[in-house]
């Protein structure tokens, strides 16, 4: 793949910015030993939600880890980098159809970070559940569906970003992620491609 064309646009003015998070199905689930991003009990038994701007990721937990691998209903889904490549460029053309701004992308085999910018105030779960419809569509079309029927876990992290220093904080958190498939910014273009 060489370079991504980057879709012209016509934007309003972006009046607030979006870190999206999820993970592919399967492969990271409450009660993950890395800890993870959802409600969970605190340890003084009161159900809190882990995924607040700066709030800390849930314990771990070996009891809801099991529970949870014994719900799956198919293998985990782990991307690899030609998935990648097609994921990046069907969130630059629906980025561009909405007038959003995708300021930066982050896929590593078991999870994706994104940054958005947007006009007005749109609930950030229908941002969220755009970039993931509008990617099975893309997988699916490329590849076979999976047996779980879905290729991401449900829901996933939104943390508003509070102005411009937010941002280029979270562009630079993804430019250092580990093991990457993928990372491109507006800014930089493709920073990082796995090889195969």
């Amino acid at each position: 793949m060489g370079d991504i064309a980057v879709p012209q646009i016509n934007l309003l003015p972006i009046e607030r910015y979006w870190f999206l998070t999820w993970t592919t199905y399967g492969s990271w689930l409450p009660g993950d030993q890395r800890g993870f991003v959802g409600e969970a009990v605190d340890e003084d038994g009161q159900w809190r939600p882990h995924n607040e701007p700066h709030s800390p990721s849930a314990m771990p937990s070996a009891a809801l880890a099991q529970f949870s691998r014994e719900q799956l209903v198919g293998p985990p889904i782990l991307l690899n980098v030609s998935q990648a490549d097609a994921l990046l460029e069907q969130f630059l053309e629906m980025t561009a159809y909405r007038r959003w701004l995708l300021v930066a992308v982050g896929m590593m085999r078991t999870h994706l970070h994104t940054v958005i910018g947007v006009t007005g105030d749109p609930k950030p779960e229908k941002i969220l559940n755009d970039l993931k419809s509008y990617a099975t569509r893309r997988l699916n079309q490329n590849w076979s569906r999976p047996v779980s029927e879905t290729w991401w876990s449900r829901s996933g992290s939104k943390r508003k970003l509070a102005g411009e220093q937010d941002v280029e904080a979270v562009v630079e958190y993804i430019h250092r992620q580990p093991n990457p498939l993928l990372i491109w910014s507006r800014e930089r273009g493709v920073v990082f491609r796995a090889d195969g």
